[in-house]
């Protein structure tokens, strides 16, 4: 059955979907195999600054001389890992800590939201800018601080979903049969809360990537002379003067995955609804 439905829903994208599907698999598979597929390693001086468009050099060059090609390449393995190990975080806590919240009801509900509401109430940017300038720069420091902050956005929508969920007869049943609260979460609501999950998953990477190329433009993210996105447009904005487009690239590449994680899940989010209403 499952298996029919994903056939279903995957073989009805509209065109819009399909190439934003394309990107997004040329962008992970440049991630995958970064270090085979690009021409050169990510801090190597090819040239001089800022070179053209060339056969030597595909994208040209960046204000050191590094071919931003392979930079752009292994630029997308830091952003894709990042940002994917952010958002599976950010959903671990943000979904079992909603469902929880609506499953148990009463006084655990009210701390976990009034504590969620109090997190939500500090704005994320200048909350990861305080905190990620006190902690040691790391990765794993980035993805948990990253994490944590968009697991109440997740939070909230995972509550909101298994509160109407909690109240359905089979939910009931279960408890009646004395079911435990990790049985009714994991097996009777997210079952049925996968589909608003599955499209808030890629809202939220969309957003961790964006929020990631944020904080490495204002240096707080990847360092140097590691590459991603935010941080390569950071580095080349002075060209822009000059007309080099050589920070125009990665921020390209930014606004193409961006968009074309929207149109898939748009289309998939689409198709589901239309399944499902028609049962």
């Amino acid at each position: 059955m499952k298996n029919n439905l994903m056939h279903d829903i995957f073989s009805h994208l509209s065109w819009g979907a399909r190439i934003g599907l394309l990107s997004i698999l040329i962008f992970a598979f440049a991630a995958t195999f970064a270090p085979w597929v690009s021409p050169f390693t990510q801090d190597e001086i090819v040239g001089d600054v800022w070179e053209p468009i060339s056969a030597h050099s595909w994208l040209g060059t960046d204000q050191l001389g590094r071919d931003i090609l392979s930079r752009l390449i292994h630029g997308a393995r830091n952003t894709f890992f990042i940002a994917g190990a952010a958002t599976l975080l950010s959903f671990f806590m943000g979904t079992f800590l909603g469902f929880l919240a609506a499953v148990s009801g009463g006084r655990t509900d009210q701390a976990l939201s009034r504590s969620n509401d109090l997190l939500m109430a500090i704005p994320t940017l200048i909350f990861a800018l305080v905190v990620l300038s006190v902690l040691p720069a790391s990765m794993a420091v980035l993805i948990v601080v990253m994490g944590v902050l968009d697991s109440t956005r997740v939070f909230r929508l995972s509550r909101a979903v298994a509160v109407d969920i909690v109240v359905m007869d089979y939910v009931e049943a279960a408890r009646l049969r004395g079911e435990n609260t990790l049985w009714i979460i994991f097996r009777e609501i997210l079952p049925n809360a996968l589909s608003p999950l599955f499209a808030e998953f890629g809202l939220r990477f969309a957003f961790a990537v964006l929020f990631l190329s944020t904080l490495s433009f204002l240096g707080l993210g990847i360092q140097p002379p590691d590459a991603d996105w935010g941080s390569m447009v950071k580095e080349n904005k002075d060209g822009i003067v000059f007309g080099i487009p050589a920070a125009l690239i990665p921020a390209g590449a930014i606004a193409i995955l961006t968009i074309s994680i929207n149109l898939v899940v748009d289309s998939i989010l689409s198709r589901t609804s239309s399944l499902k209403g028609g049962r």
